[in-house]
């Protein structure tokens, strides 16, 4: 992934580098999230490792990270006999998509005011030089 704005903007982004670019989520965290996209039902945190090809701890790691940033959605199913256990899907995609734009109106408006407090000092900084030099 390119560093800067102005790299990302001349790279041949796709719409799964949102998923790095928002919140910095790893690759196994998008094969994750891929998996169970491509499932027909809700996935076990097992039944996701086994798609990925890693160890349950390692994949248990990237679906918390995929639940804190809201790209998925955890379910408790209860067994008759008492117990349960957690199933996962993928959030629908119209609420990420709005929640991605909320996050970017709220860095462009932190950067607008950025700038904006960058141009108020550096402006002062110009008017303050000349007479420094009077």
């Amino acid at each position: 992934m390119p560093d800067s704005m102005s790299e990302q903007l001349r790279s041949d982004m796709e719409c799964e580098g949102l998923l790095e670019c928002f919140h910095g989520l790893k690759e196994l965290d998008k094969e994750c999230f891929q998996a169970l996209v491509e499932a027909e039902e809700p996935l076990t945190v097992d039944e996701i490792a086994d798609a990925v090809d890693r160890e349950r701890s390692t994949a248990y790691r990237a679906i918390q990270r995929l639940l804190q940033t809201g790209f998925i959605e955890k379910n408790q199913i209860n067994y008759d006999q008492g117990g349960y256990y957690h199933v996962y899907s993928p959030t629908d995609p119209s609420k990420i998509a709005d929640d991605m734009q909320r996050l970017l109106n709220d860095w462009y408006a932190k950067m607008g005011q950025l700038i904006q407090e960058f141009e108020t000092k550096y402006e002062q900084s110009e008017t303050a030089a000349p007479a420094a030099e009077s």
